[in-house]
């Protein structure tokens, strides 16, 4: 949930490019690999002449807008979607996906849901709700083609609200479902946030915080100072702020604060005033999903990992990934355990393998 909408002011743009391999792209131990040349392979898809790009018509109770998504790879039997957190944050926090993901052979979307950065950003608050989001996914996995023999849907942070709340109503269109930092309650996060979180702080600092967010003065420069190299660097992304990838730098400098805001509040300590998301709670529902389930929790995440543990052993058909060196991004501070753990479970459930 933690993208600070006022953390542009830290902000730089870098562009870079990566080169391919005629090597398989999958592990070549099994008995059928995919090549390169099968992976990039676009005549299974209409999208070639954009480079995968689609701008997706979404209907909606104020009209109709366009959603961007970009589609790397052509596997039929795993294709991810992947949800970005923010709310109103972007794609841009899953760059480093295209560092693992691709020589395993695994297709995947890049998607900024409606408000965020590269999709239609309509100037009317009451598009910000959850359920209204879930009706847009669902309208994004029809025009993709994405179905219950290959469609997996990846949900980090708000974006992990969203796909729990998308499989508690269309799991029969899901092959799998991976929640990754973020637990199945707001109420029990926030007093994660307050009781465990906080006062892990200096004492002073966290004093001066507190009297901000008592004047509700989160625009401040001073307590978006503190934020960001108290909290952010310990528990968001566990790196010095000068070292943060540019794929996070540019999701942040791109986020939306009025979808940001109206969901999640300003608050960096939970989330407080009437945000739509205050009382979001699905714990004594999990039991209803039934679809193959990773659930993914960090040792320094502002998510109790030990909620999203739990979270694993409640669905009908979970498996759980600790990273324990990660906190709130963790594929960026602990990819030797995320995207291993990430891998093996999209393929275990390819391949029909027990959780």
């Amino acid at each position: 949930m933690k993208a600070l909408f006022k953390i542009f002011i830290l902000c730089a743009l870098f562009w870079g490019c990566k080169t391919e391999t005629t090597e398989p792209v999958m592990d070549d131990t099994k008995e059928e690999g995919l090549l390169v040349s099968e992976y990039h392979d676009p005549s299974a898809h209409d999208d070639q002449f954009t480079g995968g790009i689609k701008m997706i018509p979404i209907e909606t109770p104020k009209g109709t807008f366009n959603v961007w998504t970009k589609r790397i790879g052509n596997n039929p039997k795993i294709k991810v979607l992947l949800l970005h957190g923010g709310p109103g944050a972007t794609h841009e926090l899953y760059e480093s996906f295209d560092g693992y993901f691709p020589q395993e052979g695994i297709e995947y979307y890049y998607y900024d849901q409606l408000g965020s950065y590269y999709s239609d950003q309509p100037d009317d608050l009451s598009l910000w709700e959850l359920d209204r989001f879930v009706e847009e996914v669902e309208q994004v996995r029809v025009a993709l083609g994405l179905n219950k023999d290959n469609f997996y849907l990846f949900g980090q942070s708000w974006g992990g609200i969203l796909g729990l709340q998308y499989a508690l109503k269309y799991q029969d269109n899901l092959k799998g479902l991976i929640i990754s930092n973020m637990v199945p309650s707001i109420p029990d996060y926030q007093k994660y946030s307050e009781d465990v979180l906080a006062p892990q702080l200096p004492e002073d600092i966290l004093k001066e915080i507190m009297d901000f967010e008592e004047q509700e003065d989160y625009s401040n420069e001073r307590y978006l100072d503190l934020i960001v190299n108290n909290y952010y660097t310990k528990h968001v992304i566990r790196m010095p702020v000068d070292q943060w990838p540019n794929s996070v730098n540019r999701t942040f400098a791109h986020l939306n604060p009025d979808v940001y805001v109206t969901m999640q509040g300003p608050s960096e300590f939970g989330i407080k005033g009437d945000a739509r998301l205050k009382n979001w709670d699905v714990k004594d529902r999990l039991s209803e999903i039934t679809v193959p389930t990773l659930t993914i929790g960090a040792q320094y995440d502002t998510m109790d990992p030990k909620q999203m543990e739990w979270l694993a052993n409640e669905v009908q058909n979970g498996r759980y990934l600790h990273c324990p060196n990660g906190s709130h991004l963790s594929q960026y501070d602990d990819q030797e355990h995320f995207f291993p753990g990430l891998i093996d479970f999209l393929k275990d459930v390819d391949a029909g393998e027990e959780l």
